[in-house]
């Protein structure tokens, strides 16, 4: 029986990469997105080219409610999910003195709120099942080391490693892995206001990473073969922590 992984933020970036590569791998794939129909669309098209089963989700991660009942309807319909990768989230940057109160609640509430959002419907299902899986969430650098106008996506980013953590703890008798990939600089719609120049200084590596590296990642924390990798942080980074 195939396997189905549901990736959070599919229709772009490494999102899209993410459920690519898994489709490549075999698996089946949910595909969520927020607002971004044509993205999820392409996404889909691709996932299907590669010979794999998919389908579409829509809401929005900070919605509990609506994202409780779309995930219970679809999992009432198809079954419960063999895996989940988090990869969804928004950064807002700013200096902290002139942050507002709206750039940080978007970001704890979309990039961590959301963790809980998506997790609290979809683990005991998995447990049910008693078939394993795979849970793989998307932290950062940032949110292991820090950095400078991102005290809300760094404070975010943190979060989401130590409830991986812990919930790592909590499922992995239940033959569940749960693991981080923290990606550093990766070319995205995200690094596009960057200045490149300085921020490759930073990078032992000279270079930004791609969204395909971060897949890469992903599809082997969620393959046969890390089944005894769970509670860890991945990073993806160029060397810069």
């Amino acid at each position: 029986m195939t396997r189905t992984i549901l990736v959070t933020g599919a229709s772009k970036g490494i999102g899209r990469a993410i459920a690519e590569k898994l489709a490549g791998d075999g698996f089946s794939l949910v595909l969520h997105y927020g607002r971004d129909v044509a993205g999820a669309e392409a996404t889909l098209t691709t996932v299907r080219a590669k010979g794999a089963a998919g389908r579409l989700m829509s809401f929005d991660l900070r919605d509990r409610d609506n994202a409780r009942a779309t995930l219970e309807a679809d999992m009432a319909e198809h079954g419960p999910y063999w895996g989940i990768v988090l990869s969804a989230g928004i950064a807002r940057d700013a200096a902290f003195p002139a942050m507002t109160d709206r750039e940080w609640d978007d970001v704890l509430d979309t990039d961590l709120g959301g963790f809980y959002n998506v997790m609290r419907p979809t683990v005991m299902p998995m447990v049910s099942a008693r078939k394993g899986g795979r849970i793989v969430t998307i932290a950062s650098v940032s949110g292991i080391a820090g950095n400078r106008g991102q005290v809300n996506y760094s404070a975010a980013k943190a979060g989401i490693i130590g409830a991986t953590k812990a919930l790592a703890i909590e499922l992995a008798k239940r033959n569940i892995t749960v693991n981080c990939v923290a990606p550093g600089v990766i070319e995205t719609q995200m690094t596009d206001a960057l200045p490149m120049d300085e921020v490759l200084k930073m990078i032992p590596m000279r270079r930004a990473g791609q969204p395909d590296d971060v897949a890469a990642a992903v599809s082997y924390l969620c393959s046969d073969g890390a089944g005894y990798v769970t509670r860890q942080v991945l990073s993806v980074n160029g060397g810069m922590i």
